[in-house]
């Protein structure tokens, strides 16, 4: 049924489409829009008829072209125009069809961009003049036209005028998907349209108001074709030729257009009539649009340059809540799908004064492209949220680009910089620059970030080089973030860093024209975190100077904490100065007196009197005291001389442990239980407890064994275990077939330090050895440790056999692979009552807590609590798991990734092909790829946003002066090694031909190429693939996907490496009484072993397989992996089976050739190991194969050739269904 489609008629009408124009071209137009509004694949698929677009558009023009020749030839002093019409399809991108799902849509701006493509393509062939995006009720819609008209232009090399006509629904004046007139022009004049206007939908009188608003606005020509009235009830349109002129009249007298016409209704009389009026007036003169602005939208716009801040300064606010690294709230509603309930934290931005709203879902185990395509699509459908622009952040530049695509506003992108090199940075921002987004540009270049002032300046003004020279991006729309670095830390090359930024910041602007300037104001001052007055003060000096001197535009700051630099008292107003413009040595002492005459005030104020700040060392305290304070900070050089000192002033030496030095470490308990002290700072204290007791020790066997002989005892007959003056007592252990403990040995020391002994009995353990210590040592808990998902199970296996023997101990769960669901749904149900409940804990923060609580008065209700909670998340659970989808295993085969290898081939034949032992690898060789992220979470430190990670840690209010010093002590124990050769490094590395079977699931491997002939796989390696509901229409991934099937001449890669002689080191500082450095060798043989892995996989990319020979690129990006392939280990989202372990093991030797073992529950050893396949297609990806079904398990035993129920125990973490 083609009826309606008055498209077709160009071709099989064409006389009459021909004298239409013709009958308007005589009636005077100028202009003739071409019968094209429907004409593209998208709206002509409603009748079937998409293959007809492009000579729809084609012939459409070629009429048009064809009369207004004529007319031209007729008076050569009146040129007629073709004006290609583009319509707004019957789609829209930022409205969602469904009532129940905002994110819902009908349409993609890929989509949109493809059929607006091929209609560009065919009105141009046809001989269009003028292109033109018309009736625009949906920006999005819009802006993938221009996007389209843009890549046409300049695949052409082509220079077409563009015009853009809005369509206001209603005396709202604002479009169907909610814009304003002004934020549609905003949205849209990146594209340089020649014209922009309004048209259809209302008559003239009714457009009054929206025409006058937005000529004040349009820096271009203006235009206006409105309808013949509003329709009548018959749909018909009643105004006159006569009522159509008059009511277009006052749009001439006002002098706001420079084109006029007509829309639906207008025939070509009314045409007549309104050129005869207009022909009397003067056309609108262009604006002078001065200079340069940055001009942003939602719903509504936003010129930068006119923002104020409550304080009156020139200043853009961005609200950082959406932002999962600012806001823990924002991440677990994002974490949780609960995207309803992160919408509010965006409108309380909104409300509380933010101009912009940042946005950001970075984090490993979330989606980040789902989830930020998701987020925006369900944002721009709230007009209280995106009535203000977006700040779209993001580290992988795909989830930026991905986010843009959904925003009808103009955006800004956060952010790119010269780090990545100068050619891809040419590339993302030419990109950005076609979407139309503003950009933050950090002050990075290839050789890191810039410090000093001249650093600054150089990178910014390279960059804006490169960007306004070579990429033509408009500067206004260029943010630059010169770094803002701590001040008044003590050391002297921080002391200039708040001049520098001051002077680079005046100076990029005067090099740098038009740009704005941002930058993180917290990390200014966080060397005086703690006293509020302080930090506000130098920031509103820093402020004052940065702002109003120097230009500073935008930040990210809390505006109730702002002051003006008048308001700051005069004496401490010049000690700012004297700090902020680095104007004399003292600055950073003086301005730590006010800090400690603020900090005496402010503890004074509590106590409700003043304090004289009383300036003293440490050293003059009394002994006790010192003590006290050695603990504290941690300081083991003086312990021996102090507990002495003070053993002289006690009866007994024991008294000296239960007064003292049990003292201090119920203050180290008090401050780190409140958040006041961290993890690294708890383990040295640690170590001078251990140190004082070692240095009491002898004096307390003298005394026992003189005041035995005195009562005529034999004082060698005495219990080495008496622990009657512990808290209680704690069993420590890590599952069996498991190696890992740095978690557990955390634990044990926080434990230890609070009073509780703790027998900790290793790693490997199993069941029965667990609960026979428990009985031999009595203890009051059991803690349960593992790392590798098989350690779940054996979790569940010691639980059901606590509930078998009677035992009565609450049952502690922890570790990297553990969690609350885990434990509240399988490891509770099998051994939890009020005497003896099973908890997860998180980390060794929260283990002290815990176990006073297991021991203490509140028991009852702190049990009764967990049973509930538990209790809540197993109903939620199996809620859950009715409520998710699932396909089948058939399903999710026809739906798997289906890579052309012809169109994208494989990569080349591996240079070094079969076993490479690798053992000449040093330890300063695999510094340089050094990821410390997880050697600060191992020490649970972990910077708030924006100092989140390394380096950015160390400048955290919070954690950053910690960071630092335990950064230090992991350089010094580094360098330690590296001389002593206490640590060193060795693996074994294959290189084999590989194919895909013939069922597509599995991936065979080859001894050589002789062997693939022969068809006869030397090993193959089982692949899982997903099978849970997808929110987006992506493939369901199997590690298989990624190599060719039979026919190709593919390959795979697989490697093991270890960190030997952790183990003899721990002894060592076992031995010493050291925890500290005991753990820091841990986390440091981890670091060097992913670092291993790290140099290993380069090696194997640009030499041994050699598909990158060329490749060039920083830690920073490798640790991003921003380099083709993968190396997904075993055992880890991609392929969550372990067993796969022993195929790789068995293919390249890994005991024989480097000395690398597997446990019963296959966790390598030792501990510090790393294993990983290595795929090299470009298309391969990381993925997380999520929970399967029992019909994939069931033909994955099979293709194993395992039994069904040991399968399903090895695969029990990520099973969609409960084991018989």
């Amino acid at each position: 049924n083609v009826k309606g489609n008055n498209d077709m008629l160009s071709i099989t009408q064409p006389h009459v489409i021909s004298d239409i124009y013709r009958k308007y071209l005589e009636a005077g137009s100028d202009l003739i829009g071409t019968n094209t509004f429907s004409s593209t694949i998208i709206a002509m698929a409603d009748y079937e008829m998409e293959d007809y677009a492009y000579e729809l558009n084609y012939e459409g023009a070629r009429l048009a072209r064809i009369e207004c020749d004529k007319m031209t030839a007729e008076d050569p002093t009146r040129p007629r125009f073709v004006v290609g019409a583009l319509g707004p399809t019957n789609r829209t991108g930022s409205i969602s069809p469904s009532v129940e799902d905002p994110s819902a849509r009908n349409v993609t701006f890929d989509e949109l961009v493809e059929t607006y493509f091929e209609q560009v393509v065919g009105l141009m062939d046809g001989g269009a003049d003028i292109l033109n995006v018309e009736t625009i009720f949906d920006t999005l819609n819009a802006k993938a036209a221009l996007f389209a008209i843009g890549e046409y232009l300049e695949f052409t090399g082509l220079d077409i005028p563009v015009f853009v006509s809005g369509t206001l629904v209603d005396q709202s004046g604002r479009t169907l998907s909610g814009q304003t007139g002004e934020a549609f022009y905003a949205s849209i004049r990146h594209a340089k349209p020649m014209c922009v206007g309004l048209n259809c939908a209302l008559g003239a009188t009714h457009m009054k108001p929206f025409v006058e608003r937005l000529s004040n606005a349009v820096e271009c020509f203006m235009h206006v074709y409105s309808n013949a009235g509003l329709p009548n009830a018959m749909g018909g349109y009643d105004d006159t030729p006569e009522d159509m002129a008059r009511d277009n009249r006052v749009f001439f007298e006002n002098g706001w257009l420079n084109m006029v016409g007509g829309c639906c209704g207008s025939t070509p009389p009314h045409i007549a009539a309104i050129r005869e009026v207009a022909s009397q007036y003067k056309p609108r003169a262009l604006p002078d649009v001065g200079r340069p602005k940055m001009w942003l939208s939602g719903l509504e716009d936003l010129v930068v340059d006119d923002v104020y801040n409550h304080l009156g300064m020139p200043f853009l606010n961005v609200g950082e809540r959406c932002n999962i690294a600012g806001s823990l709230k924002f991440k677990k509603l994002m974490m949780a799908g609960d995207y309803a309930s992160a919408m509010d934290i965006a409108k309380k931005q909104v409300e509380d004064g933010a101009h912009v709203i940042d946005i950001n879902v970075d984090d490993g185990l979330l989606d980040g492209l789902a989830a930020m395509q998701k987020f925006v699509k369900i944002a721009v459908t709230e007009p209280e949220v995106s009535k203000v622009p977006f700040m779209l952040d993001a580290s992988k530049f795909e989830i930026v680009e991905a986010g843009l695509k959904w925003c009808q506003g103009k955006c800004i992108v956060n952010s790119i910089s010269l780090k990545v090199g100068e050619e891809l940075f040419i590339e993302q921002a030419t990109l950005l620059k076609k979407h139309g987004a503003a950009i933050v540009v950090m002050a990075f270049d290839e050789q890191g970030q810039a410090a000093t002032e001249e650093e600054k300046v150089r990178i910014c003004k390279r960059s804006y080089d490169v960007l306004v020279n070579k990429v033509k991006f408009p500067p206004e729309d260029i943010i630059f973030d010169p770094n803002v670095l701590t001040i008044g830390t003590g050391m002297e090359e921080h002391a200039n860093y708040g001049v520098d930024f001051i002077k680079a910041t005046r100076r990029i602007k005067e090099i740098c024209p038009y740009v704005k300037i941002s930058g993180g104001i917290s990390n200014l001052s966080f060397g005086f975190r703690g006293v509020t007055k302080i930090r506000e003060s130098i920031h509103a000096v820093f402020l004052h100077h940065c702002i109003l001197e120097s230009g500073m535009d935008v930040g990210i700051v809390n505006s109730h904490e702002l002051l003006l630099k008048s308001e700051v008292d005069s004496d401490l107003r010049k000690a700012c100065e004297d700090l902020v413009f680095n104007r004399n040595e003292e600055a950073t002492e003086v301005m730590l007196e006010f800090t400690q005459k603020e900090r005496a005030a402010i503890e004074a104020r509590k106590k409700g009197g003043f304090v004289k700040v009383k300036e003293k060392s440490w050293r003059d305290y009394e002994p006790a005291k010192r003590l006290e304070h050695s603990l504290v900070k941690g300081i083991s050089e003086f312990v021996d001389a102090d507990v002495e000192e003070a053993r002289q002033s006690f009866d007994k030496p024991l008294q000296v442990i239960e007064g003292p030095l049990m003292d201090g470490m119920n203050v180290v308990g008090d401050l780190f239980g409140s958040g006041k002290m961290f993890l690294p700072q708890v383990i040295k204290s640690a170590r001078v407890m251990k140190k004082a007791v070692a240095y009491l020790l002898p004096f307390m066997e003298k005394e026992k064994r003189e005041n035995m002989i005195a009562e005529g005892l034999n004082p060698d007959d005495v219990d080495p275990d008496d622990d009657s003056n512990y808290a209680g007592k704690v069993l420590m252990a890590t599952v069996k077939g498991d190696v890992h403990d740095i978690g557990k040995n955390i634990v044990s020391v926080v434990l230890g330090c609070n009073n509780y002994k703790v027998y900790d009995i290793g790693v490997m353990c199993s069941c029965e050895k667990i609960l026979e210590a428990a009985r031999e040592y009595d203890v009051d808990v059991i803690g349960l440790s593992g790392l590798i998902t098989p350690s779940l199970d054996e979790m569940v296996i010691v639980a059901k056999e606590m509930s078998k023997r009677g035992f009565h101990q609450p049952l502690l769960i922890g570790g990297a692979t553990t969690s609350k669901m885990h434990t509240a749904v399988k490891i509770a149900p099998n051994y939890f009552s009020k005497v003896h409940p099973s908890i997860h804990v998180l980390d060794a923060s929260r283990s002290v807590t815990v176990v006073s609580s297991l021991l203490g008065e509140s028991k009852e209700d702190f049990v009764a609590d967990i049973e509930e909670e538990y209790e809540e998340m197993r109903e939620d659970y199996y809620a859950g798991l009715e409520d998710r989808y699932f396909l089948t295993f058939e399903q999710s085969k026809e739906q798997k990734l289906n890579i052309d290898f012809d169109k994208d081939p494989i990569a080349p034949t591996p240079k070094k092909l079969g076993v490479t032992v690798i053992d000449q690898v040093s330890l300063e060789d695999v510094i340089p790829y050094f990821d410390w992220n997880p050697f600060f979470q191992t020490w649970e430190l972990r910077g708030r946003y924006p100092n989140r990670g390394y380096p950015k840690i160390f400048n955290d209010e919070t954690v950053g002066s910690e960071a630092k010093k335990l950064f230090d002590d992991a350089q010094a124990l580094m360098k330690e090694i590296i001389a002593n050769k206490s640590l060193n490094l060795k693996g074994v590395v294959g290189l084999f031909p590989a194919n895909r079977s013939e069922n597509g699931e599995d991936v065979h491997i080859f001894e050589d190429e002789a062997g693939r002939e022969t068809g006869v796989p030397t090993h193959t390696f089982c692949m899982l693939r997903q099978q849970a509901e997808k929110e987006n229409e992506g493939s369901y991934l199997s590690q298989a996907d990624f190599i060719a099937p039979a026919g190709y001449k593919d390959h795979m890669g697989m490697f093991a490496v270890s960190c030997f002689g952790c183990d003899k080191l721990v002894k060592h500082y076992e031995n010493e009484n050291d925890d500290y450095l005991k753990i820091m060798s841990q986390a440091l043989a981890d670091r060097f072993v992913e670092a291993f892995a790290e140099y290993i996989h380069r090696v194997i990319r640009t030499e041994m397989w050699g598909y990158a020979p060329e490749e060039n690129l920083d830690t920073s990006d490798l640790l991003k992996i921003k380099y083709d392939g993968i190396r997904p280990a075993p055992g880890y989202p991609s392929q969550p089976d372990h067993t796969e372990k022993t195929t790789m093991w068995n293919a390249i030797l890994a005991k024989e050739h480097a000395g690398i073992e597997l446990s019963e529950s296959l966790s390598m050893v030792p501990a510090a190991s790393v294993s990983a396949l290595v795929f090299a297609h470009k298309k391969s990806q990381y993925f997380a194969v999520g929970q399967v079904g029992k019909d994939q398990v069931d033909n994955y035993a099979l293709r194993k050739k395992m039994d069904i129920e040991i399968m399903e125990r090895w695969l029990s973490p990520i099973l969609n269904y409960e084991r018989d």
